[in-house]
C-alpha cells in the first residue's frame, strides 16, 4: 500500500519536473528559432510538441538508464523505501528550482537539478558513499565540454555560412547553391543518430556501417527534393535589404533545425524527469532496489506529454532571453547556433551523457555571437546566466537533502 503511494507521488513530481523541463528547458531549444522570428510562438509550440514527444518516446531511454541507477550507489541504499524516498526527494528539489529560475526568465541547466538532486539526496540517505562520484565527475565533465563544443561548432558553421553566402558579393545566387547541401546536411546528421542505436524502443538498433550508407541517402535525397523548394522561395520586401532574400531562405533551414534540436532534447531531456522515476516504478514492479527492468514506454510518452505542457504554458518567458537577449539573432545565426547544439546533443545522448541542452544552446549563442565580434554579446546578460549555472547545482543538492531528510522523518 505504501509503495503504491509513494508510486502516485512520484507520478506527481515526475509530471512536476516535467512541466518545469518544457517552461525552461524546451523553451531554450525554442528560443533562438522564435527571436530570429523564424517562427512564430504559436508555430514553435507546434513543431516542440511534435518533436519533443517524439524525441522523448523513441530516443529517450539511454540516458534515463544513467539519471536512474548510474549516480546513486544502489549497494549503499539500505532498502526500497530509502531509494524511493531518495528519487521523490531528487524531483521534487530540482522541480523547485526550476520553477524559481523560470518565474526569473533563466536559462538554467535541467540536467544540473535532477543530477545535484538524486546526488543530494543519495548523500542525505548513505553518506558520502551514497553516491558514485566517478559517474558523477563524467558527467560533469561533459556539462563543461557540451558549451565548448557546441560554441566551437556554430562558431565554424557560422563562419562557414558568413564567407561562402552573406560576404559573397553575389550572396543570392550562393544561398540558392548550398541553402539544398545544408538542408541535406541537417537530415543526414538526424537519421544517422536515429539509426545508429537510437530506436531500440522499437527494435531497430542498426550498427554504424548499416546506418552510415542509409543515412547518407536520405541526406542525398532530401538535399535533392530541397531544390525545387528553395527555388521557390520569394524575394523579400525592398526594405529588408539586401540580404532579405538570403535570410528567407534560412529561415526555411531553420525551421529543420527547430525540429533537430527539439528532438535531441526529448531524447536527452526526457531523463530529467522520468529517470527518478523510472527507479520508483521499477521498486513498486519488483519490490527490490536495482533490479533489471526496462524503461516502460508509456513512462517516456508520459514525460514528453509533461514537457510540452510545460512548454505551452509558461514557455514564453526563458524564450525572451534566449532569442532576444543574448545577441541579435537572424535564421542565418540562428540556424547555425540550433544545428550546433542538437548535433552536440545528440552526439551525447548516444553516449548516456545526461548533457545540459541548455548549456550547449546558449555556448552555441555565444558562438554566433563571438563570430561576430565580442561587442556582439549582451554581457550583463551572459552575467545573470552564468550566476544561474553556478548556483543550480549546489542549490539543488543542499534541497534535496533537505527534503530526504523531511520525508525521512515522515515515513521512516
Amino acid at each position: 500500500m505504501l509503495l503504491t503511494a509513494f508510486l502516485i507521488a512520484g507520478l506527481v513530481f515526475g509530471l512536476y519536473m516535467a512541466w518545469n523541463i518544457g517552461a525552461n528547458d524546451v523553451a531554450n531549444a525554442m528560443g533562438t528559432s522564435v527571436g530570429s522570428r523564424a517562427l512564430s510562438l504559436k508555430q514553435a509550440l507546434v513543431v516542440a510538441a511534435v518533436f519533443e514527444f517524439a524525441g522523448a518516446l523513441f530516443a529517450g531511454s539511454h540516458v534515463t538508464e544513467t539519471v536512474k541507477k548510474g549516480i546513486v550507489d544502489v549497494d549503499k541504499i539500505p532498502d526500497a523505501f530509502v531509494f524511493v524516498l531518495v528519487m521523490l526527494a531528487a524531483l521534487l528539489s530540482a522541480g523547485i528550482w526550476l520553477q524559481f529560475a523560470t518565474w526569473k526568465g533563466l536559462p538554467v541547466s535541467t540536467s544540473h537539478s535532477i543530477v545535484g538532486g538524486v546526488a543530494g539526496a543519495g548523500v542525505a540517505a548513505a553518506g558520502i558513499g551514497g553516491v558514485q562520484w566517478s559517474k558523477l565527475a563524467w558527467i560533469a565533465t561533459s556539462w563543461v565540454l557540451s558549451p565548448l563544443i557546441g560554441g566551437a561548432i556554430a562558431f565554424v558553421m557560422f563562419r562557414f555560412v558568413s564567407g561562402a553566402i552573406i560576404n559573397h558579393p553575389s550572396p543570392r545566387a550562393r544561398v540558392r547553391r548550398y541553402s539544398p547541401l545544408l538542408a541535406g546536411l541537417v537530415l543526414f546528421v538526424l537519421v544517422l543518430s536515429l539509426l545508429y542505436k537510437g530506436l531500440a524502443n522499437l527494435d531497430l538498433d542498426l550498427s554504424m556501417a548499416r546506418a552510415l550508407p542509409l543515412s547518407l541517402g536520405v541526406g542525398i535525397a532530401g538535399a535533392l527534393l530541397a531544390v525545387p523548394l528553395f527555388g521557390r522561395v520569394r524575394d523579400a520586401p525592398a526594405a529588408a535589404g539586401r540580404y532579405g532574400f538570403v535570410e528567407r531562405h534560412f529561415g526555411w533551414l531553420q525551421v529543420m533545425t527547430a525540429c533537430y534540436v527539439a528532438f535531441a532534447h526529448g531524447a536527452n531531456d526526457v531523463a530529467n524527469s522520468v529517470g527518478p522515476l523510472a527507479g520508483i516504478v521499477a521498486v513498486w514492479q519488483t519490490g527490490a532496489i536495482g533490479a533489471k527492468v526496462g524503461i516502460p514506454v508509456w513512462l517516456l510518452a508520459f514525460g514528453g506529454f509533461g514537457i510540452v505542457v510545460g512548454l505551452a504554458t509558461w514557455g514564453y518567458r526563458v524564450m525572451e532571453t534566449i532569442g532576444k537577449r543574448i545577441t541579435e539573432l537572424t535564421p542565418s545565426r540562428g540556424f547555425s547556433a540550433e544545428f550546433a547544439a542538437a548535433t552536440t546533443v545528440l552526439v551525447c545522448t548516444k553516449l548516456s551523457l545526461p548533457i545540459s541542452t541548455t548549456h550547449t544552446l546558449v555556448g552555441a549563442v555565444v558562438g554566433i555571437g563571438l563570430a561576430r565580434g565580442i561587442a556582439a554579446l549582451d554581457m550583463r546578460v551572459m552575467r545573470d546566466i552564468l550566476s544561474a549555472w553556478v548556483v543550480t547545482l549546489p542549490v539543488a543538492f543542499l534541497l534535496a537533502a533537505a527534503l530526504y531528510w523531511g520525508l525521512a522523518a515522515i515515513f521512516l
